[in-house]
């Protein structure tokens, strides 16, 4: 059994979870904690008020999740002033292993290892995810979160995060000119 720390960092808030793994691969999330981003003036302080509110040591990893684009050693979130620096992330929060990834990406990679009764199905029709081929996973939050799974067949599969809230619609033929044409009319 591997212990550690789930992180959800978004514009607002941090959600912060006490997590097992188990040797099956099996996921285990603890009731999770909400703080808010604005009242913190880092990650680390806010690792710091968890860990002070769970009143324990916490576990020497962690998954943290970021809303906005993780590549490289600064990661400069869009609606949330912390500056997160990936290389450093171990030590500022006594780590001895960490996994930064982006938050819909996070989603994707648990969207691929859920099983089929853990869904919760909304609306259309009640057919199961595909076993093989690409699935789209989206949602809100500060902003828009999405992400694709593409799976290759059992236990086989790559996700890709993107950016949906930073993109721009850009007209390549006359039906998206006339699309554009007609949102600048109601906007």
């Amino acid at each position: 059994m591997t212990d550690l720390v789930a992180l959800d960092i978004g514009g607002t808030h941090a959600r912060f979870a006490l997590a097992s793994i188990g040797a099956d691969g099996a996921i285990v999330l603890g009731e999770p904690e909400t703080l808010k981003t604005s009242d913190f003036a880092s990650l680390q302080t806010a690792w710091e008020e968890f860990e002070r509110r769970r009143g324990c040591v916490l576990p020497r990893a962690a998954s943290i999740a970021i809303a906005g684009p993780v590549t490289g050693e600064k990661v400069q979130m869009t609606n949330n002033s912390w500056v997160i620096h990936t290389g450093a992330i171990d030590e500022q929060l006594g780590l001895d292993e960490a996994i930064v990834l982006n938050d819909f990406a996070a989603v994707a990679h648990a969207v691929a290892r859920a099983h089929e009764d853990e869904f919760l199905h909304l609306s259309g029709p009640g057919v199961p995810l595909p076993c093989t081929g690409t699935i789209s996973v989206l949602g809100p939050g500060t902003g828009l979160g999405v992400a694709y799974l593409r799976r290759e067949g059992p236990h086989r599969y790559h996700v890709q995060a993107t950016e949906g809230s930073h993109i721009d619609f850009a007209p390549i033929d006359p039906i998206d000119d006339a699309i554009l044409l007609r949102l600048r009319k109601r906007h």
